[in-house]
């Protein structure tokens, strides 16, 4: 099975959003608290790869950089639009998931793989503290200690999500427990396809909501890491991966 590759752009969210959505016809879909942690080596051997391991809930996710397909996706005009757009592959199967982490580690200089996992089970994110899974309530989930992976972020977004058929796009409005709002425009595709028709539905779902000026807005961990983990946030920084 190929995986989907999510093709994204984030938005700021202001007070007339809701009824900027309501105008132009989008459905809500419902609303959810999610809880999320993120996971990497104390060298962030993974972040700085782009590769980036979260517990979502109950589930592990993986989002890294999709295979090469068809590199033709915008030209011209678009392109500057196509720039503000993130493009991830989403892995949720956990052997797969655990496959490519083994993988990126292998490679990387620090041989992590090779490392004494980190002594106890208590981690500070910011000034959050939090058991490691794999305590009594994470039976199970013990693989991220034995690869040195530790939880570096740990934060709750409330979401209320919309769909704008016609488009066929879905907005998420998300606000995070850490003071930050922002809104997301995506588009799912399959793996090594064309992902230009994404970023064109993503482009009209923009300007029908007005977004008309091509502006990078922050995702949610970018504000995290430079409120709690500045260091990490200027390495990711440095690396061109935030």
């Amino acid at each position: 099975l190929r995986s989907t590759v999510e093709v994204e752009r984030k938005f700021v969210c202001d007070a007339g959003m809701w009824k900027r959505l309501e105008e132009i016809g989008a459905v809500c879909i419902g609303q959810r608290e999610i809880h999320d942690q993120y996971f990497d080596t104390p060298d962030f051997e993974l972040t700085l790869r782009d590769t980036w391991l979260r517990k979502r809930e109950d589930s592990w996710e993986l989002k890294c950089p999709p295979a090469v397909g068809k590199t033709q996706e915008t030209s011209g005009e678009g392109l500057e639009e196509a720039s503000l757009c993130s493009r991830y592959k989403e892995i949720t199967s956990l052997p797969e998931i655990q496959s490519r982490v083994k993988e990126v580690l292998k490679h990387c200089a620090g041989g992590s793989l090779n490392a004494d996992p980190l002594p106890g089970p208590l981690v500070t994110v910011g000034q959050v503290s939090h058991e490691e899974p794999g305590g009594p309530e994470g039976v199970g989930d013990s693989w991220p200690g034995e690869l040195n992976l530790r939880c570096f972020a740990e934060f709750t977004t409330a979401r209320r999500s919309f769909t704008l058929q016609e488009e066929g796009v879905q907005i998420d409005l998300d606000q995070a427990d850490f003071g930050y709002t922002v809104g997301e425009i995506e588009v799912l595709v399959q793996e090594g396809e064309e992902v230009g028709s994404a970023l064109e539905k993503i482009e009209r779902a923009a300007r029908r909501l007005g977004l008309t000026r091509n502006l990078r807005v922050e995702g949610k961990m970018d504000v995290y890491l430079q409120r709690f983990c500045p260091e990490h946030y200027v390495k990711l920084q440095r690396a061109h991966i935030l």
